[in-house]
């Protein structure tokens, strides 16, 4: 009669499940930016008197909506591991075409502000289908977008600005319901969306997936070009509406807006911890690089450090996460690799553990 007691014992190994695993690496980014954001904070408290007062963070707050609103459809966009370059061009096009509807073909503010979207939306079907049918790089198909949006913008528009907007106009990036000003209104809205799509819907489920391994969510049956096209389409709906709210701020339509936001907003989501390689990335981490940024941007100001500086700062921050995510890319690789090397080894001591007893087995017999 055989016996177990003196067989080997396989070691056990703890396998984190996929799902977990990527949720501890979104954790782990998020606490990072905010554990910048907290003491980028503290220490421009001490260092201007006029930092933390009510005044000075409503006009944070305000600033920052563009720039998040925007970040949340690049956010879909680099989690499918890919990016759009051309929002900030597209969110000129958006704020010259709505304001133009509104001042000279006589729409109403609400339909105005549905022109500048839709105008958007345009623009990232097409970005979708030279990235899904003509099989262009993200960087190049929205890289070449960039050029035409803000040619586009010059060429319907022309050179000035756009004025004779009627007065109420301005509610919508001045007004507030309460204490709350209605950018951040806005900007908490489509936050939660973006949170919902990501958590929620299949469309969420999916820019995860094909971040993460393309051609495994191909074989999984997951209709890779329709769900490409829309995270494009959303992207740019999006500029299109911070287009409209930065002109109303301004309460004018201005051709040469957006010059450059395409880069803040890819730094906002690289520093909430959204990683340029896909798969990884949150809507709450974006917000928080979004709003690093722009007390960064703000203390700057108040400590009267030149704008150059201000760049400087921002490359550096950039610099950092990117460098970050790449070790911790790395990191995870590696561990990976070990325990499927640890289970590997464990299957074969395994399988050697059993032979003996069939042996014992069948010379008993």
């Amino acid at each position: 009669m055989s016996t177990h007691a003196g067989a080997p014992r396989a070691p056990v190994t703890l396998r984190l499940p996929p799902g977990l695993r990527d949720r501890m690496q979104d954790v782990v980014s998020q606490l990072a930016a905010a554990g910048g954001l907290i003491v980028v904070f503290i220490a421009l408290t001490f260092a201007s008197p006029y930092f933390l007062t009510g005044n000075n963070l409503f006009n944070i707050g305000v600033q920052v909506s563009v720039v998040a609103i925007i970040a949340v459809g690049q956010t879909l966009v680099i989690l499918t591991a890919g990016i759009d370059l051309s929002v900030g061009s597209v969110a000129g096009l958006g704020g010259i075409l709505g304001t133009m509807a509104i001042a000279k073909a006589g729409f109403p503010i609400v339909p105005g502000i549905m022109v500048g979207i839709l105008a958007g939306a345009v623009i990232g079907l097409i970005n979708g289908l030279l990235v899904t049918q003509m099989k262009l790089p993200p960087f190049i198909a929205t890289l070449g977008m960039l050029g035409v949006a803000r040619g586009l913008t010059f060429i319907v528009g022309g050179e000035n600005a756009v004025y004779g907007l009627p007065s109420n106009f301005r509610l919508v990036g001045e007004g507030q319901i309460g204490p709350i000003p209605m950018p951040i209104l806005y900007l908490i809205v489509i936050a939660g969306a973006g949170y919902v799509i990501l958590s929620r819907t299949k469309l969420g489920r999916y820019a995860y997936a094909i971040g993460s391994n393309k051609e495994a969510a191909r074989l999984s049956g997951i209709a890779l070009n329709r769900y490409l096209i829309g995270v494009y389409v959303i992207s740019a709906s999006l500029a299109g509406f911070g287009g409209m709210i930065a002109a109303a701020l301004v309460h004018s339509g201005q051709p040469n807006y957006g010059v450059g936001l395409e880069l803040n907003v890819i730094a906002a989501c690289v520093i909430g911890g959204a990683s340029l390689f896909g798969g990884v990335g949150t809507i709450g981490g974006t917000l928080i690089g979004a709003f690093l940024m722009a007390v960064i941007t703000n203390g700057a100001v108040l400590l009267n450090i030149t704008q150059y500086y201000q760049q400087v700062i921002i490359g550096v921050i950039i610099w950092l996460a990117v460098w970050w995510d790449q070790v911790r890319r790395r990191r995870l690789s590696a561990a990976s690799e070990q325990v499927e090397r640890r289970s590997a080894e464990a299957e074969q001591q395994g399988n050697g553990s059993d032979a003996p007893e069939q042996g014992q087995g069948a010379h008993a017999t």
